[in-house]
């Protein structure tokens, strides 16, 4: 995990304004990719206005990164329908825009966020999906439609930070 630590830049000190957030559970198959994609980030040189972290199912114990960042850019698995591994990007407005949990013991990302909108603390908000279509209870890999749209993912998220950087 990427601490949200501040970063010597010229002569102030400057702290990430994005937070990568990679969600699912790592034990269900192609239902942890979000967590696979946070993984793969950890492991890369990341702009100074980029942070990520591997989310899991930590449901509102992740709460307090709502509070240092001003934009959060959560990466999730979704049963949309759509063909495996497809990549969509969207800006979310309401709770219910955001896809249910995908495993019936975890809170969702849906329930973080209904809980922030009652809150009041809403920073702003992305979702990027992979499409999968089932979850592998007690494995750990992904299929290869799912772990080929991993470098599309990383592209997406590099590209977006750098458009909402301050």
């Amino acid at each position: 995990m990427i601490e949200a630590k501040p970063v010597n830049s010229g002569n102030k000190t400057q702290q990430a304004d994005t937070l990568v957030m990679g969600v699912g559970n790592y034990l269900m198959g192609d239902e942890g990719v979000g967590v696979h994609i946070a993984q793969a980030l950890e492991k890369m040189s990341l702009p100074s206005y980029l942070n990520a972290l591997d989310g899991g199912t930590g449901g509102f114990f992740l709460m307090n990164y709502f509070d240092e960042y001003p934009n959060i850019l959560f990466v999730d698995a979704t049963m949309d329908g759509k063909p495996t591994g497809t990549v969509t990007l969207t800006e979310p407005k309401f709770a219910s825009d955001f896809p249910t949990a995908l495993s019936v013991h975890d809170v969702g990302l849906k329930d973080m966020i209904e809980t922030l909108y009652f809150l009041g603390n809403v920073p702003k908000l992305y979702l990027i999906t992979i499409s999968i279509d089932e979850i592998v209870p007690m494995h750990v890999g992904l299929s290869p439609k799912v772990e080929q749209s991993i470098p599309v993912v990383i592209d997406k998220i590099f590209e977006l930070a750098k458009q909402i950087h301050r």
